[in-house]
This record gives structure tokens, sequence and C-alpha cells, in this order.
């Protein structure tokens, strides 16, 4: 009797090598030794299986922000505050991203959103040899991690666009380890640096952009108690959507050759609940910095937006 539905795919090598397989193991034993599998354990104490079939950029984020030991400031469930899907929603509400996916601006949003430092790089604004330094960067230290986006087709694979970090290099054969996040799909797998390279110098049709991959580390600093609480205000989701969609195709549709008009473009399309979004700032820089003079009205308000965060 047939069964619904789907179990695993096999892995198609090559391209790919299956991180379980006798070749795999020998790459790992072999890139261990050149120490360019340092950011690997760190990561893999944390690799986890995306919840959703298209939430690959959410469960990639989620990964590498535990991974670095980045606090989310707010709990996740019982008294633990962790990294979790559910709870990266500063950027695109998680309907939307069940539905349609996830955007390569918008991985970059949510990571700036939960306090980490980020590097993003398109294919059309980077190089292989950049890709390769942050590679490198990354498998020689724990201090940092990428997550690459990329087309599956480009691997043989089925499916298109997906996200998922990179656990490791093996320079001698120029080859980097895919920690898939979508492991009901394909387990992790070492490919060449080259071939990846070429997954994420494709066009995202939804956005009509270039993927491409960010290098992400944790802060040398506390994030501001500003940033932490306006992600979660009303008008961040628009000011996000429009900081990372409208203005690179304002830019682009624009004759622009100056800073000046750079920043004439930016000021004169703001969305209409830019004012509150900034009286929502200055309220909570005037707390942080431990201004008494908020009126009554300015505590109840910020009070009531202090416990929308928690």
């Amino acid at each position: 009797m047939a069964m619904a539905g789907l179990y695993r795919r096999i892995l198609p090598s090559p391209p790919a090598v299956d991180f379980a397989s006798s070749e795999g193991k020998q790459l790992f034993l072999e890139a261990i030794q050149s120490g360019t599998l340092e950011g690997f354990f760190k990561l893999i104490s944390y690799f986890q299986t995306q919840s959703e079939p298209a939430y690959c950029g959410l469960a990639s984020l989620a990964m590498v922000l535990n991974a670095l030991a980045v606090d989310p400031g707010r709990k996740w469930k019982g008294p633990w505050r962790w990294f979790d899907e559910s709870m990266l929603d500063c950027c695109e509400p998680l309907e939307k991203v069940k539905a349609k996916g996830i955007s390569f601006g918008k991985v970059v949003c949510l990571a700036h959103c939960a306090g980490a430092k980020v590097e993003a790089f398109r294919t059309n604004q980077s190089s292989i040899d950049d890709f390769r330094k942050s590679i490198m960067a990354c498998s020689t230290s724990d201090d940092c991690h990428v997550i690459s986006s990329y087309h599956r087709g480009t691997l043989k694979q089925t499916g298109d666009g997906h996200f998922s970090p990179i656990g490791g290099y093996h320079a001698g054969k120029d080859m980097v380890l895919i920690l898939d996040v979508a492991r009901f799909k394909y387990p992790p797998h070492w490919v060449p640096l080259r071939l990846l390279w070429e997954a994420m110098d494709t066009v995202d049709g939804a956005t009509e952009l270039h993927r491409g991959f960010m290098r992400i580390s944790k802060l040398h600093r506390a994030p501001s108690l500003l940033y932490t609480l306006s992600c979660k205000h009303e008008s961040w989701i628009s000011i996000a959507r429009y900081l990372v969609d409208d203005v690179p195709l304002l830019l682009k549709s624009e004759d622009v050759k100056a800073i000046k008009n750079v920043l004439s473009i930016v000021l004169s399309s703001l969305p209409s609940n830019f004012a509150e979004f900034i009286k929502w700032v200055a309220e909570v820089r005037r707390q942080e910095d431990g201004d008494q003079s908020l009126s009554q009205e300015e505590k109840g308000r910020l009070a009531v937006k202090v416990f929308r965060t928690k």
C-alpha cells in the first residue's frame, strides 16, 4: 500500500559528497587537521531542522545566533531566553514566511534586529575570492559563521532558493561543508566552493536581486535597549520593509550620483508612520539615558511598549 508524502531525497553525488560517507569522513578528518573546522563544533551543537518547509532562512539564522551565544533579551519558553524560528518576526510576518519563504535582504534585516553584527554580500557586488576569504575566516575561528543563500538546482538538487549555514572548509579540495537545515530532505554534505558560488550567483525571482552570503558575528557590545525595543514596535515592520525593499528599488530607478541625492530620495519617500517611529526612539532613548522628565502620559505609553517586547 502506497504511503502519501515524501521520505527524504537521494543526495545527488556528484557534485555533493555526503558528510557521513567514507569520502565525507576523510574530508572531515583532513579539514580538522588543517584547522578549517573550528566553527563546526559550535554550529553542530545547535544544529536544527527547519520546522516548516519554507523556514530555511529562519532556521539557519536561529542556529547561528544560538551558536554565537547571542542573548535574545526575551523569553522563549518558561524562564529560558533562546532563539527559536517563531521569535524571528520583526522584519516579515511569520505567516508570510511560512507561505512564501523569505528573501536574502529580510534575513539580513532579522540578523540586525536580533542584535548580531552582519556583513552581507550579494554576488553581483562581491567576488568568489571575497566568499573564500569569509569562509576561511569563519572556518578557522568560532567567532563568526557564514549563511549561504543559493539555488538548489545548480547543485542538481530538487527545489529552488535555499538558506543553510556553512560548517567548514577543506582548503586542499576547495570544498565547503553545507549544514543543510532541511534535514528531512538532504543530509549535511560537502560541495565544491566554486559550484556553491555559482548557485549563489543566481537571481531570486521574487525580488529580482542576486542571492549571496552573509557573515554573522557577535557584537562586542551589548545591543542597545533602543534597538531591541524598536524592532518590536508596530511601525518597525513598515520601516524595515521600506529600508530593505523600497529603498533599493528607488535608488535603482533614479540617477543617483552623490550622497545628497541618496538622502533626498530616501527622505522624500519615508513611510507615513516614520514620525511615530522617531517619537518611540526618542522616548526609549530618554529612558535609557536616565531622563527623569518623561511625562506620565509618555511613561504610560512606554510601559505598554516595553510590555509588548516581553
